[in-house]
C-alpha cells in the first residue's frame, strides 16, 4: 500500500513520440481561477449597457401588457359596478364636502336601480328573442312568397314563385361558408389582437416601473403637468394621512385640485388637503414634491392661499427659469419717466410672467443676499428709475467703493465710495444729516417736501464697523450708542411722514450686521439667495417664510437677480405674503447711459464726495464755492445743508446768520431772487479772487 501511495507523488513518465512532447509542460490554470474568470466575464456581460437595455426593453413591453390588462379590468369593473360612485362619495366625505357626497350617493342609487332593471330585462330576453326570431322568419317567408308571386305573374312562370326564397337560402349558405373560412384564423389571431390592444393601453399610460422606462420617459423633462401627475406626486409625498386619503379616493384624487391654469412660464394649481394634513407638512417636503413632479426643487414654489387647508403650487416648465427675461424698459424706452408718488418702478417679472412694478412712495427698503448674487444691480435698477423724477434727491453711500454707483455723480447730492473707517464715518454723518433734515421738516409749517432717499449699499460694513469717532462714540453696532444704527432707526420711526426714506443693501444677514430693529423698520424687505432658513427669516420676516417664501432655496450662482419680496411695495394677491421677482439686469454701461438721460432732465446737481472727516480749520468761502457747483445761484438753506454734509463738525451748527455774516464780510452778500434768499456763484467767485492773502475774511473755526 505504501508503494501505491508513493507512486501517486511520482512524476509520470513523459512520452518521446513527438518533438512537442519533449517540450516542458505548460503551466496549468487552476480550476478555481478558471471559474473566477468565467464569473467575471458573466458579470461584465450582465452589467454591459446593451444587456441592461435589452433587459429593460423586454421587461418594459411585457409589463405594458400586464399594466394594460390591469387598467382595462379596472375600467370594466368600474363600468359594471358602483365602485366609481363609492370612491367619489368617500373623496367628498374626506374633503368635507357633504353636499357633493349626497349627490354622489344619489347617483349611485340611480345606477343600481338602472342595473337592476337591466338584469330583470335579461331574464325575459330569451322569450323576447324567440318571439322576434319567429316573427322575423315569418316576415321573410311572407315577403319572399309575395315577391315570388309577383315574379311568376310578370314572367308567366309558376317556378318563379320560389325564386326569392331560394335566393335567401343561397345567401345564408354563402354567409355560413364565409364565416367557416374566416372563423379559424380569427380565433387564432384574436388573442394576439387582444394582447396588442392591452399593450397599447399600457404603453399609453406608461404602465411599467420607472427603471424599465426609456431615459426620456424616466426623466419626463418638459412633460405637461396633468391632474393625475399632481395627485400621484402628492400621494407619494410620504405623508401617511394624505397617502391614505388619496388611495381611498382612487383615480378621483383630482377632486382635491382646482383647475390647472397657465401662469407665465409654468402652471398654477391649488390643492385642497384632506383632514389631518397640514400645509406645513407639504411645505417641508418641497424637494420631494418637485422630484415627484419630475422637476427640480427651484422649479416648484409652494405658497399658502386664503382658503384654509390649501396649498398653491406654481410649477415651472422644465428649464424655463434658466432663460433670461429680457431687457429692462429703462434700457429699451428712451422716453422713460418716473413719478415718486404715483409711479411704479419696472423691476422685472414675477413667476406668472406679469411685470413686477414697485411703488417706492414713502417706503423704507431693504435688500439682502449672499455676495455676488445681483444685490447692487437690483437696488441700482430702482434708483435709476427714480432718478427720472427730478424732485427726488439722492444721498448715496457705497461702502464697497468699486464704482458700482459712479454713474450717480451728477444725480446724487452726496456720493461716498469706499470701505474704510473714514468712509464709514462719512456715511454715518450723511445719514445723521438726513435725520436733521427730517427733524427740520417735522418742525416746519410746510406740508409738501421733496423726496429725500438716503441709500447705503454694503450697509453691513457700517453695522459691523468697530471704528469710533473723536468723542469715543462707536459708529457701528446695534446698541443705542451706535451712531449709524441710531440714525437709521430715527429715520425709520418718523422719516416716512416727511418723505425721508432709507434704502439699504446688505450681505449675508446676521443679528450683528443687520440688527432686528433695523431690518423690521423697512416697508419693503427683499432677499436674493441666502444660505439658511434662519437668514431668510431675518431678511423677509417670519410671516413671509411661513407663507411659502424661500430665498434659501434659490440656487447660488444660477438664480442671480431673483429676489423674494415681502411688503406692500408690490401688488400681492389676497392672502399672499411675498412674491418672487426675476429682476431685469442692467449692466454698468447701460446704467451709465440711463443715468445720462436722467441727468438731462435735471438742472444740474453738484455731487459731494465726502471721505476726509477730520476736524481742521477750513476755508469757508472756498467751501461755499465748492457746494455751489456750477449753479449760478443756490438757496441759502440748500447751501447750509451742503456745507453740513461737507463737514458736520465745522458747519453742522451754522445758521442763516452765520452764512450771511461770512458772505457779507467777503463782499458776496446773499440777495433775494423770486422772494427767497440765494447765494450767487459769480459774487462768491469774485470775492474769493479778490480777498486778502491772509484769508481772514473766509477762515472758519
Amino acid at each position: 500500500m505504501s508503494e501505491n501511495v508513493v507512486s501517486l507523488f511520482k512524476t509520470p513518465p513523459t512520452s518521446t513520440n513527438t518533438p512537442e512532447d519533449a517540450l516542458p509542460d505548460k503551466p496549468r490554470i487552476p480550476m478555481w481561477a478558471r471559474s473566477k474568470k468565467a464569473m467575471k466575464a458573466v458579470r461584465d456581460v450582465a452589467r454591459h449597457e446593451r444587456t441592461l437595455k435589452t433587459v429593460r426593453l423586454v421587461a418594459r413591453h411585457s409589463l405594458y401588457v400586464i399594466g394594460g390588462t390591469r387598467i382595462v379590468a379596472k375600467r370594466a369593473w368600474d363600468g359594471r359596478t358602483a365602485s366609481r360612485y363609492e370612491r367619489m362619495l368617500r373623496a367628498a366625505e374626506v374633503a368635507g364636502q357633504y353636499e357633493v357626497a349626497s349627490e354622489w350617493e344619489e347617483r349611485g342609487r340611480q345606477f343600481r336601480a338602472a342595473r337592476h332593471q337591466r338584469r330583470m330585462d335579461l331574464l325575459a330576453a330569451p322569450q323576447r328573442i324567440a318571439k322576434a326570431t319567429l316573427y322575423g322568419a315569418a316576415t321573410v317567408t311572407g315577403v319572399s312568397l309575395l315577391l315570388g308571386f309577383v315574379l311568376a305573374i310578370a314572367n308567366e312562370d309558376v317556378a318563379d314563385i320560389l325564386t326569392p326564397a331560394l335566393a335567401v337560402v343561397e345567401l345564408v349558405r354563402w354567409v355560413v361558408w364565409i364565416v367557416s373560412v374566416v372563423w379559424g384564423p380569427l380565433i387564432t389571431l384574436a388573442p394576439w389582437l387582444a394582447m396588442l390592444a392591452l399593450w397599447g393601453v399600457g404603453r399609453n399610460r406608461q404602465a411599467a416601473p420607472q427603471w424599465a422606462l426609456p431615459a426620456r420617459d424616466r426623466d419626463s423633462q418638459g412633460t405637461p403637468i396633468t391632474p393625475s401627475i399632481v395627485v400621484t406626486a402628492m400621494r407619494d409625498l410620504g405623508v401617511a394621512a394624505l397617502g391614505k386619503a388619496i388611495k381611498e379616493m382612487g383615480d378621483v384624487g383630482a377632486q382635491m385640485l382646482s383647475p390647472i391654469v397657465i401662469a407665465g412660464c409654468g402652471v398654477e394649481v391649488d390643492v385642497h388637503l384632506p383632514s389631518g394634513v397640514s400645509t406645513e407638512e407639504i411645505q417641508n417636503r418641497r424637494r420631494k414634491l418637485a422630484e415627484n413632479l419630475n422637476r427640480h426643487e427651484h422649479e416648484v414654489f409652494i405658497t399658502i392661499p386664503p382658503s384654509p387647508r390649501t396649498v398653491r403650487l406654481w410649477i415651472a416648465d422644465s428649464g424655463a427659469l434658466d432663460e433670461p427675461i429680457g431687457p429692462s424698459p429703462l434700457v429699451t424706452d428712451p422716453d422713460t419717466t418716473a413719478n415718486y408718488k404715483s409711479g411704479r418702478a419696472p423691476w422685472g417679472q414675477d413667476l406668472r410672467g406679469d411685470a413686477a412694478l414697485v411703488s417706492l412712495y414713502q417706503r423704507m427698503l431693504l435688500i439682502t443676499g449672499l455676495s455676488n448674487q445681483g444685490k447692487t444691480a437690483s437696488l441700482r435698477a430702482l434708483a435709476l428709475w427714480l432718478a427720472f423724477d427730478p424732485t427726488v434727491e439722492f444721498r448715496i453711500g457705497d461702502l464697497k467703493g468699486v464704482g458700482d454707483w459712479a454713474m450717480f455723480k451728477g444725480l446724487a447730492s452726496v456720493l461716498i465710495q469706499g470701505p474704510t473707517d473714514d468712509h464709514v464715518l462719512a456715511v454715518t454723518e450723511m445719514v445723521e444729516s438726513g435725520v436733521r433734515e427730517m427733524n427740520r421738516r417735522l418742525l416746519s409749517s410746510e406740508k409738501d417736501f421733496p423726496p429725500l432717499v438716503i441709500l447705503i449699499d454694503e450697509a453691513q460694513v457700517a453695522y459691523g464697523s468697530g471704528a469710533i469717532d473723536g468723542k469715543k462714540v462707536p459708529l457701528g453696532g446695534s446698541k443705542a450708542t451706535s451712531r449709524y444704527f441710531r440714525a437709521i432707526k430715527a429715520i425709520h420711526d418718523q422719516g416716512r411722514a416727511v418723505n425721508v426714506t432709507t434704502w439699504e443693501g446688505t450681505q449675508d444677514p446676521t443679528n450683528e450686521n443687520l440688527p432686528k430693529r433695523s431690518r423690521e423698520g423697512n416697508h419693503i424687505r427683499s432677499s436674493l439667495v441666502l444660505g439658511t432658513e434662519s437668514q431668510a427669516r431675518m431678511a423677509v420676516g417670519d410671516a413671509a417664510i411661513d407663507g411659502g417664501a424661500a430665498p434659501h432655496k434659490l440656487r447660488q450662482g444660477l438664480d442671480k437677480g431673483t429676489v423674494v419680496v415681502a411688503g406692500d411695495g408690490l401688488k400681492l394677491a389676497a392672502g399672499q405674503t411675498s412674491v418672487t421677482v426675476r429682476t431685469h439686469y442692467i449692466d454698468t454701461d447701460a446704467a451709465q447711459e440711463i443715468a445720462d438721460r436722467a441727468k438731462a432732465r435735471r438742472d444740474g446737481v453738484t455731487t459731494l464726495a465726502v471721505a476726509d472727516t477730520e476736524t481742521e480749520e477750513r476755508d469757508a468761502l472756498a467751501d461755499i464755492l465748492t457746494v455751489l457747483g456750477d449753479n449760478p445761484r443756490v438757496f441759502t438753506q440748500d447751501v447750509l445743508k451742503r456745507l453740513s454734509v461737507l463737514s458736520e463738525d465745522t458747519y453742522g451748527a451754522w445758521t442763516n446768520s452765520d452764512l450771511a455774516q461770512v458772505l457779507t464780510d467777503a463782499g458776496a452778500k446773499p440777495y433775494k431772487s423770486d422772494g427767497r434768499m440765494v447765494v450767487g456763484r459769480k459774487h462768491v467767485a469774485r470775492a474769493l479772487a479778490n480777498r486778502d492773502d491772509d484769508g481772514s475774511a473766509s477762515a472758519a473755526s
